[in-house]
């Protein structure tokens, strides 16, 4: 009657324990996000800044802007050397014009003094001299062509400054990169701002991301684009099961991390699995999270 007693107790306990491997996770991980540091891209006083922790913001949403004072003034100055300059232009055109003129007269004169020196009426020094002016005017019209050169492209350098203080006003202006919460702000209205300096931190919380580790035996049974099931606490007895998809797995493997296995595990390859689930709100990043492949729940033990 005892050995009768120990092989019933013992077979609950088989039992029990296959029972326990059913309800066990594949996998556990912890939720996580794409986080978008969103950092000043000029210098100087923030003079608006409409940012709160937890706050939705949509895309391209302006939330402040810094002082641009400074780069208007440099800006209107860099206009009025360009005006400036570009005048000079016209002046050198004006004296191409006279110049030209003075050579149309230097031919005409030249056309006469060949013929009067065919009929002997003129000398070899009027056609030397009007050689010779005619060569000092081709001269002072190609310098002044290479001034007007350089002077375009003196208006143009200028110019390219101008488009440059017009993308450090524009740089900053705060514009919100993507759609998502607000999870920590830097920087308060009325401080000062560097180039590269932190405000705050966002990310899209529609659609969170369960980042877990699976061992080699249970990469067959994980696709891209697979259903799985996803579950976390929703208090210290249950859990809230939503499904998820599979949207990435790590093409080489890699030691366990040490935060979410035991010592022994350590040592163990695993492969890292992202799921993409959508967010109710109730998920956050850090969780932790556990899944089931729904495809192996009948062929396991």
């Amino acid at each position: 009657m005892k050995q009768y007693l120990l092989g019933i107790f013992a077979g609950i306990s088989i039992l029990s324990s296959c029972s326990n491997d059913k309800n066990k996770p594949d996998a556990y991980g912890t939720f996580e996000a794409t986080e978008v540091m969103v950092s000043s891209q000029g210098t100087g006083q923030i003079i608006k800044f409409d940012v709160e922790e937890g706050q939705i913001l949509d895309s391209g949403f302006l939330v402040g802007y810094i002082d641009t004072t400074d780069l208007y003034l440099k800006r209107n100055q860099s206009v009025e050397t360009r005006d400036a300059t570009a005048s000079r232009k016209d002046d050198v055109l004006s004296q191409i014009a006279v110049e030209e003129q003075s050579r149309e007269n230097a031919m005409v004169d030249k056309n006469r003094i060949i013929r009067l020196l065919a009929d002997g009426a003129a000398t070899q020094k009027q056609m030397d001299d009007v050689n010779a002016s005619l060569n000092l005017i081709d001269k002072q019209i190609a310098s002044l062509k290479i001034q007007f050169g350089g002077i375009s492209s003196q208006v143009s350098s200028i110019t390219q400054q101008i488009a440059q203080l017009d993308e450090s006003i524009s740089r900053c202006k705060i514009i919100n990169p993507i759609r998502g919460t607000v999870l920590t702000k830097y920087a308060e209205k009325d401080e000062v701002a560097t180039y590269g300096k932190p405000l705050y931190k966002i990310a899209d919380l529609s659609e969170i991301t369960l980042r877990a580790y699976v061992d080699g035996t249970q990469l067959p049974y994980i696709k891209l684009g697979s259903e799985i099931d996803v579950a976390y606490d929703k208090d210290e007895n249950t859990n809230i099961h939503i499904q998820g998809i599979v949207s990435w797995v790590s093409p080489s493997a890699e030691f366990t991390p040490k935060t979410i296995q035991t010592k022994e595990e350590r040592v163990n390859l695993v492969y890292a699995v992202k799921v993409r689930v959508k967010n109710d709100g109730s998920m956050k990043i850090g969780m932790p999270g556990e899944v089931r492949f729904m495809n192996t729940s009948n062929q396991k033990p």
